[in-house]
């Protein structure tokens, strides 16, 4: 059994308020739940920046691989106007 973490960063030029980067959070914390892992806002007092830690278990590398893929590709197709850096481990 693998346990898989992803760190998502995101920068946000047009968010103005802790508000206005509440409801992107919001929305992608949404999507990701249909993935079924764990998802927690680390993000700091600045709302032009934002954090996400995504962790969940995998029986395998191969399908962690895959799972990883997935959750990229959904993060690029959904929310193409917010640039992601994406940060993956294994334990």
């Amino acid at each position: 059994m693998i346990i898989c973490t992803m760190y998502l960063q995101f920068d946000l030029p047009d968010v103005h308020s802790l508000k206005g980067r509440r409801a992107i959070l919001n929305s992608l914390k949404e999507r990701l739940k249909s993935f079924n892992v764990s998802v927690l806002d680390i993000s700091a007092e600045y709302p032009k920046e934002a954090s996400i830690a995504v962790a969940f278990l995998s029986p395998d590398a191969i399908q962690a691989a895959q799972y990883r893929s997935r959750i990229e590709t959904m993060i690029e197709t959904r929310f193409p106007e917010h640039p992601c850096e994406i940060d993956f481990e294994e334990f």
